[in-house]
């Protein structure tokens, strides 16, 4: 079967791919249904609003829609972050300008627009034990201070959600789509840390042990390039976060926040691109080979394997 054509300059979170696009609409709306206790079927009710080939904050918006006069805005996690209200924040008001734009509004005028409700929400699956099921993260809890806080013009709310597999099995339950999700990522968790597989062999196993009905898989199997490459990117780096944290973080506080931010998931992604030529290399194979495994061009990686690359290896 023919893989999808990526798109390298930035890779789509599988959460994306699974619950952002168009194409999959049908299982954003059963993840709606799941989430609200609704029974909507019609996926022409659906506005996709997930923001496309626009980079914000380092990384895109994951899904958002519009349905039933919400605006939902979910976000997948696979590392605990208390800062998601702001974050959801910037993405809100940036879909808000969105939707008034596309449906030719005008905030200037004496009549009272009828915008959607905003409805935020992270799916969290990391590792972390200590996540509750569900709980709530407040902008409040963001300010400097918190006393002048409380009177602030401004109240964010955000609902974090444990899809880990294990967590919130009535939500799973009712969502078969985001219950595969789940147990994908924990499959491909087991791959790597007790078969000590490669991400894009620890992928490629979890897809293919998974039960050929399961609502995901001809899409996954369909997609398997463009799986593995935002596994890669995804949960390759989140093993880095020690490090992003460490160096990059704090460099980023004292040279300019986000900059810093910036670089530091520019290393990070370095830093797992270099392992993985790295153990390539250690195997024996050949710069094109690593290249195809890992679907990059050979002029991305020549520089990183002639450094690498043992003096009296043929090359």
């Amino acid at each position: 079967m023919t893989d999808t054509i990526i798109n390298r300059e930035h890779k789509d979170r599988l959460f994306t791919i699974l619950f952002g696009r168009s194409e999959n609409k049908a299982w954003a709306l059963d993840l709606y249904n799941a989430m609200n206790g609704s029974h909507y079927d019609n996926l022409d009710d659906i506005e996709v609003t997930t923001m496309e080939d626009t980079l914000y904050m380092g990384m895109k918006n994951d899904a958002s829609f519009i349905l039933n006069e919400y605006m939902n805005v979910y976000e997948q996690q696979s590392t605990y972050n208390p800062n998601m209200p702001i974050r959801q924040l910037m993405y809100s008001g940036r879909l808000y300008d969105k939707y008034i734009k596309t449906h030719h509004l005008s905030i200037y005028g004496k009549r009272v627009l009828p915008i959607p409700i905003p409805k935020l929400v992270v799916f969290y699956n990391g590792i972390d034990k200590d996540i509750a099921d569900e709980q709530y993260l407040y902008l409040a809890d963001c300010f400097s201070n918190q006393e002048k806080g409380k009177e602030a013009d401004i109240t964010v709310r955000v609902k974090m959600v444990n899809i880990n597999h294990g967590h919130n099995k009535g939500l799973l339950e009712s969502c078969k789509p985001l219950a595969e999700y789940s147990k994908l990522i924990d499959m491909i968790r087991y791959n790597q840390k007790e078969l000590k597989l490669e991400m894009g062999d620890a992928v490629d196993k979890a897809i293919d042990d998974m039960p050929r009905e399961s609502v995901i898989y001809s899409f996954l199997d369909g997609h398997r390039s463009e799986v593995k490459m935002s596994c890669l990117t995804e949960y390759d780096e989140a093993a880095t976060m020690e490090y992003l944290k460490n160096e990059a973080r704090e460099e980023g506080r004292e040279e300019g926040r986000e900059e810093g931010r910036e670089e530091g998931r520019e290393e990070g992604r370095e830093e797992v691109l270099r392992d993985q030529v790295k153990k390539k290399i250690a195997k024996g194979k050949s710069l094109e080979t690593i290249a195809d495994e890992l679907e990059v061009s050979v002029d991305e990686i020549r520089d990183l394997y002639d450094e690498l690359c043992p003096e009296d290896l043929v090359r």
